[in-house]
Protein backbone atom coordinates (compact mmCIF):
# COMPACT_ATOMS: atom_id res chain seq x y z
CA UNK A 1 0.00 0.00 0.00
CA UNK A 2 1.13 3.44 -1.24
CA UNK A 3 4.86 1.89 -1.52
CA UNK A 4 6.19 4.83 -3.55
CA UNK A 5 4.86 7.55 -0.77
CA UNK A 6 6.72 5.02 1.48
CA UNK A 7 9.72 5.46 0.27
CA UNK A 8 9.44 9.23 0.02
CA UNK A 9 8.56 9.69 3.87
CA UNK A 10 11.19 7.58 4.23
CA UNK A 11 13.92 9.31 2.55
CA UNK A 12 12.63 12.40 4.02
CA UNK A 13 13.21 11.23 7.51
CA UNK A 14 16.50 10.05 7.08
CA UNK A 15 16.96 13.06 5.90
CA UNK A 16 16.75 14.50 8.98
CA UNK A 17 19.69 13.41 10.93
CA UNK A 18 21.90 14.36 7.63
CA UNK A 19 21.03 18.00 8.13
CA UNK A 20 21.73 17.99 11.69
CA UNK A 21 18.03 18.20 12.81
CA UNK A 22 17.88 15.82 15.18
CA UNK A 23 19.11 13.88 17.90
CA UNK A 24 18.48 10.21 18.88
CA UNK A 25 15.01 9.54 17.53
CA UNK A 26 13.78 13.09 18.48
CA UNK A 27 11.64 14.20 15.28
CA UNK A 28 9.30 12.88 12.07
CA UNK A 29 7.89 13.37 8.81
CA UNK A 30 4.96 12.75 7.21
CA UNK A 31 3.16 12.33 3.72
CA UNK A 32 -0.45 12.34 3.04
CA UNK A 33 -2.33 10.91 0.12
CA UNK A 34 -5.08 12.83 -0.63
CA UNK A 35 -7.47 10.88 -2.57
CA UNK A 36 -7.28 8.10 -0.16
CA UNK A 37 -7.15 9.69 3.03
CA UNK A 38 -3.88 8.35 4.39
CA UNK A 39 -1.63 9.21 6.18
CA UNK A 40 2.16 7.61 5.94
CA UNK A 41 4.61 8.61 9.23
CA UNK A 42 7.74 7.22 10.53
CA UNK A 43 7.56 4.66 13.60
CA UNK A 44 7.81 6.12 16.98
CA UNK A 45 11.06 5.70 18.59
CA UNK A 46 12.80 3.57 15.68
CA UNK A 47 16.53 4.82 14.88
CA UNK A 48 16.84 6.98 11.43
CA UNK A 49 19.89 4.63 10.49
CA UNK A 50 17.03 1.63 10.85
CA UNK A 51 14.12 3.09 8.72
CA UNK A 52 13.13 1.68 5.56
CA UNK A 53 10.16 2.45 3.20
CA UNK A 54 8.64 -0.76 4.85
CA UNK A 55 8.68 0.37 8.67
CA UNK A 56 6.89 3.44 7.33
CA UNK A 57 3.36 3.34 9.09
CA UNK A 58 -0.02 4.45 6.76
CA UNK A 59 -2.72 5.66 9.40
CA UNK A 60 -6.47 7.14 8.19
CA UNK A 61 -7.46 9.93 8.88
CA UNK A 62 -8.67 8.96 11.95
CA UNK A 63 -5.33 8.06 13.28
CA UNK A 64 -5.98 3.91 13.13
CA UNK A 65 -3.27 1.64 11.66
CA UNK A 66 -4.29 0.89 8.23
CA UNK A 67 -0.95 -0.53 7.33
CA UNK A 68 2.08 -1.71 9.43
CA UNK A 69 4.33 -3.48 11.50
CA UNK A 70 4.96 -0.22 13.91
CA UNK A 71 3.54 2.07 16.18
CA UNK A 72 3.54 5.33 14.54
CA UNK A 73 4.88 8.34 15.79
CA UNK A 74 3.52 9.63 19.25
CA UNK A 75 2.85 12.97 16.83
CA UNK A 76 0.43 11.64 14.73
CA UNK A 77 -2.46 13.27 15.89
CA UNK A 78 -0.68 16.38 15.63
CA UNK A 79 0.37 15.82 11.89
CA UNK A 80 -3.58 14.96 10.85
CA UNK A 81 -4.36 18.00 12.53
CA UNK A 82 -2.75 20.04 10.13
CA UNK A 83 -3.67 17.87 7.48
CA UNK A 84 -7.49 18.32 8.14
CA UNK A 85 -7.15 21.94 8.45
CA UNK A 86 -4.47 22.69 5.78
CA UNK A 87 -5.88 21.19 2.39
CA UNK A 88 -3.20 22.17 0.44
CA UNK A 89 0.27 20.56 2.20
CA UNK A 90 1.25 17.22 1.21
CA UNK A 91 3.58 17.04 4.27
CA UNK A 92 4.54 17.95 7.44
CA UNK A 93 7.67 17.61 9.92
CA UNK A 94 8.51 17.96 13.27
CA UNK A 95 11.96 18.40 15.22
CA UNK A 96 13.97 19.61 17.64
CA UNK A 97 16.61 21.82 15.85
CA UNK A 98 18.38 23.45 18.19
CA UNK A 99 18.45 27.10 16.82
CA UNK A 100 14.44 26.99 16.20
CA UNK A 101 13.93 24.97 19.90
CA UNK A 102 15.71 27.91 21.03
CA UNK A 103 13.30 30.39 20.06
CA UNK A 104 10.37 27.97 21.06
CA UNK A 105 11.90 27.70 25.28
CA UNK A 106 12.13 31.39 25.33
CA UNK A 107 8.36 32.16 23.84
CA UNK A 108 8.37 34.77 27.02
CA UNK A 109 10.91 36.84 25.66
CA UNK A 110 11.07 36.60 22.46
CA UNK A 111 6.98 36.61 20.55
CA UNK A 112 8.79 34.32 17.00
CA UNK A 113 11.26 35.16 14.81
CA UNK A 114 11.04 38.26 13.19
CA UNK A 115 12.71 38.75 10.16
CA UNK A 116 15.40 40.03 10.04
CA UNK A 117 17.27 39.95 6.59
CA UNK A 118 16.73 38.22 3.37
CA UNK A 119 17.62 35.15 3.91
CA UNK A 120 14.19 35.13 5.96
CA UNK A 121 12.24 36.78 3.77
CA UNK A 122 13.07 34.50 1.01
CA UNK A 123 10.85 31.66 2.62
CA UNK A 124 8.50 33.03 5.42
CA UNK A 125 6.49 35.72 4.48
CA UNK A 126 6.63 37.93 8.11
CA UNK A 127 7.69 36.72 11.83
CA UNK A 128 7.76 33.23 12.65
CA UNK A 129 5.29 32.54 15.23
CA UNK A 130 5.15 30.92 18.35
CA UNK A 131 2.04 29.20 20.04
CA UNK A 132 0.35 30.67 23.21
CA UNK A 133 1.09 28.19 26.61
CA UNK A 134 -0.83 25.28 26.33
CA UNK A 135 -3.66 25.63 29.02
CA UNK A 136 -3.31 22.56 31.90
CA UNK A 137 -6.70 21.49 30.58
CA UNK A 138 -4.67 20.71 26.57
CA UNK A 139 -1.64 18.63 27.89
CA UNK A 140 -3.78 16.63 30.71
CA UNK A 141 -6.34 16.12 27.63
CA UNK A 142 -5.60 15.19 23.81
CA UNK A 143 -1.99 16.51 24.03
CA UNK A 144 -0.84 15.50 20.62
CA UNK A 145 -4.17 16.88 18.61
CA UNK A 146 -4.26 20.01 20.84
CA UNK A 147 -0.84 20.98 20.11
CA UNK A 148 -1.52 20.39 16.53
CA UNK A 149 -4.88 22.78 17.05
CA UNK A 150 -2.68 25.29 18.87
CA UNK A 151 -0.45 25.81 15.93
CA UNK A 152 -3.85 26.62 13.61
CA UNK A 153 -4.97 29.04 16.31
CA UNK A 154 -1.74 30.53 16.22
CA UNK A 155 -1.85 30.72 12.80
CA UNK A 156 -5.09 31.96 12.46
CA UNK A 157 -5.05 34.86 14.92
CA UNK A 158 -1.58 35.74 12.69
CA UNK A 159 -3.85 36.11 9.84
CA UNK A 160 -1.25 33.74 8.30
CA UNK A 161 -2.19 30.85 5.74
CA UNK A 162 0.24 27.92 5.22
CA UNK A 163 1.54 28.96 2.36
CA UNK A 164 2.48 32.14 3.64
CA UNK A 165 3.87 30.62 6.80
CA UNK A 166 5.41 26.89 6.27
CA UNK A 167 6.43 27.18 10.15
CA UNK A 168 5.46 27.19 13.24
CA UNK A 169 7.33 27.14 16.46
CA UNK A 170 5.01 25.49 19.96
CA UNK A 171 5.63 27.09 22.87
CA UNK A 172 8.63 25.46 25.22
CA UNK A 173 8.77 22.18 22.79
CA UNK A 174 10.06 22.88 19.32
CA UNK A 175 9.21 24.01 15.65
CA UNK A 176 6.91 22.44 13.31
CA UNK A 177 7.13 22.66 9.08
CA UNK A 178 4.87 21.49 6.41
CA UNK A 179 5.28 21.59 2.46
CA UNK A 180 3.58 20.64 -0.95
CA UNK A 181 5.31 17.27 0.06
CA UNK A 182 7.13 15.47 2.65
CA UNK A 183 10.50 16.59 1.07
CA UNK A 184 9.79 20.12 0.80
CA UNK A 185 8.41 20.08 4.47
CA UNK A 186 11.36 18.54 5.81
CA UNK A 187 13.76 21.01 3.89
CA UNK A 188 11.78 23.78 5.35
CA UNK A 189 12.85 22.41 9.12
CA UNK A 190 16.71 22.75 7.56
CA UNK A 191 15.37 27.01 6.52
CA UNK A 192 13.85 27.25 9.49
CA UNK A 193 16.89 26.25 11.82
CA UNK A 194 19.55 28.14 9.71
CA UNK A 195 17.01 31.08 10.10
CA UNK A 196 16.72 31.07 13.70
CA UNK A 197 20.44 30.49 14.00
CA UNK A 198 20.99 33.62 11.94
CA UNK A 199 18.64 35.16 14.36
CA UNK A 200 19.63 34.24 17.24
CA UNK A 201 23.51 35.54 16.53
CA UNK A 202 22.02 38.64 15.05
CA UNK A 203 20.21 39.48 18.22
CA UNK A 204 23.55 38.44 20.50
CA UNK A 205 25.84 40.92 17.82
CA UNK A 206 23.30 43.46 18.73
CA UNK A 207 23.60 43.19 21.99
CA UNK A 208 27.08 43.29 22.23
CA UNK A 209 27.10 46.17 20.02
CA UNK A 210 25.41 48.39 22.82
CA UNK A 211 27.39 47.20 26.23
CA UNK A 212 29.58 49.41 27.22
CA UNK A 213 33.25 49.98 25.86
CA UNK A 214 36.12 49.33 28.54
CA UNK A 215 37.90 52.33 29.69
CA UNK A 216 40.56 54.18 28.51
CA UNK A 217 42.62 53.72 31.52
CA UNK A 218 41.87 50.93 32.72
CA UNK A 219 42.50 49.26 29.72
CA UNK A 220 46.10 50.89 28.94
CA UNK A 221 46.81 50.29 33.01
CA UNK A 222 46.71 46.73 32.37
CA UNK A 223 48.27 46.49 29.01
CA UNK A 224 51.53 48.36 29.70
CA UNK A 225 52.38 46.86 32.67
CA UNK A 226 52.95 44.08 30.85
CA UNK A 227 54.49 45.69 27.66
CA UNK A 228 56.67 48.71 26.70
CA UNK A 229 59.84 49.90 28.90
CA UNK A 230 57.71 51.13 31.76
CA UNK A 231 56.55 47.59 32.33
CA UNK A 232 56.31 46.03 35.58
CA UNK A 233 54.60 42.56 35.90
CA UNK A 234 56.68 39.61 36.44
CA UNK A 235 60.15 38.91 37.78
CA UNK A 236 62.01 41.46 34.92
Amino acid sequence: MLKNLRKLVCSANRRLPRMGLVTLTWGNVSGIDRERGLMVIKPSGVPYEDLTPECMVVVDMAGAVAEGDFNPSSDTPTHLELYREYGGIGGAAHTHSKFATVFAQNANYYAGIAPMGTTHADYFNGKIPVTRLMKKKEIAGEYEKNTGLVMIETLKKAKLTPEDMPACLVASHGPFTWGKSAKAAAEYSYILENVAELAYLSLHMTALLNEPVMQKELLEKHFYRKHGKNAYYGQG
